[in-house]
């Protein structure tokens, strides 16, 4: 079953309406970086310094990159379709995602909030987006439901009929809800950060890529801030 409002744990970050980031699991502190450059010298360290602290930085700032990524992190992570399908895109890294073979749909969908309806303009590459009357951002909410409801209840009636859910999904928008489990370690999490934190990126994967961030800055303080010194730029 997938999760639902009900159980989605208390350390969670709500992304959306219906979203969420957690951190599940990590092998990932500061000191994972500074043993990562230090056993080069036969070294190991048990508590981090502020001679440590500054090899981080000039690890970051000279892009010597390998340390970086024996710090990993396992996000539980539950987003849009089409949130995802940009997620997927950041190869250097693992997903498992919830299946719709074997476990039923949930008839959550993405509805963006009103001031999140927006216009887009300019050309492709250099696109601006703009919010639309209250009028058309109430419309355009109302004919998402009406889609989904429709999509929904056209899913279970085929479901219900006996046809495999692998297929009766076909009928899902890309706005229906999905969860994965992911895999990164630090230095691929930093570059997913750099693009999808940026202005730039789509508004929806922006906040997941904040909630994200959150939980990286908690466990690797030294390496983010070293990270937001370096301009947001992976090493």
């Amino acid at each position: 079953m997938a999760t639902t409002d009900r159980v989605i744990a208390e350390d969670a970050i709500r992304v959306l309406d219906h979203g969420f980031v957690r951190l599940d699991d990590a092998m990932a502190d500061d000191l994972a970086v500074v043993n990562g450059a230090r056993v080069s010298f036969a070294r190991h360290k048990t508590e981090m310094d502020e001679q440590d602290a500054g090899l981080i930085r000039f690890l970051m700032r000279e892009r010597h990159a390998s340390p970086f990524e024996h710090a990993v992190f396992r996000y539980h992570v539950r987003a849009p379709i089409f949130v995802v399908r940009e997620w997927v895109r950041h190869r250097w890294s693992s997903f498992n995602e919830f299946s719709l073979r074997y476990a039923k749909a949930t008839d959550d969908f993405y509805v963006p909030e009103s001031e999140d309806v927006r216009t887009q303009v300019g050309k492709p590459g250099a696109y601006s987006f703009e919010p639309v009357d209250d009028e058309l951002a109430e419309r355009t909410r109302d004919e998402l439901r009406e889609v989904y409801d429709h999509a929904f209840e056209t899913y279970e009636r085929l479901v219900e009929a006996g046809v495999a859910r692998e297929l009766a999904r076909s009928v899902l928008p890309v706005g229906a809800y999905t969860e994965f489990f992911w895999t990164v370690n630090a230095r691929a999490l930093m570059n997913f950060v750099s693009l999808r934190a940026a202005d730039t990126a789509q508004r929806e994967i922006r906040r997941y890529a904040e909630a994200v961030e959150q939980f990286f800055a908690a466990k690797m303080p030294v390496t983010h801030a070293a990270f937001v010194a370096a301009n947001r730029v992976a090493p």
